[in-house]
C-alpha cells in the first residue's frame, strides 16, 4: 500500500477560541490515537492534508510531529457543512505487525455478459474495507465482472484475497446488472413466438 507523508505540529489543548484561530491560519486540528500510544494533539496544513483526504486512494500515514514519527491511518474526518472544508481529523496509529482494517478504492474490469445480453449495470460501493498486515494491504481491490449475467450481483462475501480479509458486510452488495424493459419485453416477444 502506497505511503503519504505529513507533517504536523503538536499542540496543547484548547479551547474554540484557539482551535478557530488555528483554522484562519489554514491549519486543521489532529488527534492521534490507538496502538497503545498516548493522545497526541496537533496541526497540519489544510492544503497539504487535501492531497490527502481529497482523492479516492487510501494511504498509509507517515506522520512526522515535531520531529517524531508515527505509522498512522485516516480514521474520521469532520468536514464543514456548507464549506466542504475540512474541521478536524482522528488518526489512528497502527502497527507493521498487528492486522489493520482500512478501505479501499473498488476497481471494476471486463464487460459483463449481462450488458452484452442488454442488461444495465450498476455499481452500488467504491470503496471496501479489507482488514490484514500492513505488508499485505492493497492500493485497491480488482472485482472482474466478465462472468456477471442478467439480474446478478457481486457481494463483499463473493470477492477472495490473499493474505487478506474483507472486513465489509458480506451483504454489501458492490455492483450487478438488472433486467433493462426491452429484455423483459423480448423475452415476453420470445415465448408467445414459440407458442
Amino acid at each position: 500500500m502506497q505511503h503519504f507523508e505529513l507533517k504536523g505540529q503538536t499542540r496543547q489543548v484548547g479551547n474554540k477560541a484557539v482551535i478557530k484561530a488555528f483554522r484562519r491560519e489554514g491549519l486543521v486540528p489532529c488527534n492521534l490515537y490507538g496502538n497503545g500510544i498516548e493522545n497526541v494533539l496537533f496541526t497540519v496544513s489544510a492544503k497539504e492534508l487535501s492531497l490527502l483526504t481529497n482523492t479516492p486512494k487510501s494511504f498509509i500515514v507517515d506522520l512526522n510531529l515535531d520531529g517524531k514519527n508515527y505509522t498512522a491511518i485516516l480514521h474520521e474526518l469532520q468536514w464543514h457543512p456548507v464549506t466542504d472544508e475540512c474541521l478536524h481529523v482522528d488518526f489512528l496509529a497502527v502497527d507493521e505487525k498487528k492486522p489493520i482494517s482500512i478501505d479501499v478504492p473498488i476497481v471494476i474490469s471486463g464487460h459483463a455478459i449481462g450488458v452484452q445480453q442488454g442488461g444495465k449495470f450498476y455499481q452500488n460501493a467504491r470503496a471496501i474495507r479489507i482488514s490484514g498486515l500492513m505488508s499485505n494491504l492493497l492500493d485497491e481491490v480488482n472485482v472482474d465482472i466478465t462472468k456477471l449475467g442478467l439480474d446478478k450481483r457481486i457481494k463483499a462475501g463473493d470477492i477472495k484475497l490473499d493474505n487478506l480479509t474483507v472486513a465489509s458486510d458480506k451483504d454489501m452488495i458492490i455492483c450487478g446488472v438488472k433486467t433493462t424493459r426491452n429484455v423483459s419485453a423480448d423475452a415476453v416477444a420470445e415465448g408467445e413466438s414459440a407458442e
